[in-house]
């Protein structure tokens, strides 16, 4: 997956600017982005907070990390009944 250019606190900040009233144009603009992208980031971290973001991105990790120990496991079970099906 692809890296973001910009910090939480980055596109935290990008939202705030918006918020209070700069336009969307000039906000993405001055940053570098699309309106797409502009608007899929505030859809991600609208309302929140930097402590919140960070929160949430250690919830992501955790939860892929969660995710491949469940494939593994379950990966194994398969490779155990195949072989004492076999027998």
């Amino acid at each position: 997956m692809r890296k973001s250019r910009f910090t939480e606190a980055q596109i935290i900040g990008m939202i705030k600017e918006q918020e209070a009233g700069m336009p969307t144009a000039e906000v993405c603009r001055r940053h570098g982005l699309s309106p797409a992208t502009f608007y899929k980031l505030k859809s991600k971290y609208g309302g929140m907070t930097v402590s919140e973001a960070a929160r949430l991105k250690a919830l992501e990790d955790e939860n892929v990390k969660l995710k491949r120990l469940l494939a593994d496991a379950m990966l194994d079970n398969v490779v155990l009944k195949d072989l004492l099906g076999k027998n």
